[in-house]
């Protein structure tokens, strides 16, 4: 049940970020290793933005994995 409801969450999050992307509707732009490693240690402390960042910079991989999977 869970499992249903969070895909159809990051569905709804596709759509609104290809609606809503600045450039031409596309995912943002990869984390570089540096930036992904600082965001990772800011979210393990609590970070909530740091987490919604993460989330949103590995859209482009969860739709990879829903739509191959």
């Amino acid at each position: 049940m869970l499992t249903a409801w969070l895909l159809l969450m990051l569905n709804g999050l596709f759509v609104t970020l290809r609606l809503s992307g600045g450039s031409g509707g596309s995912f943002p732009r990869p984390l570089k290793a540096e930036e992904e490693r600082m965001y990772l240690e800011r979210c393990a402390a609590g970070d909530l933005e740091a987490r919604n960042i993460l989330i949103e910079h590995n859209l482009r991989l969860v739709a990879h994995i829903i739509n191959n999977g």
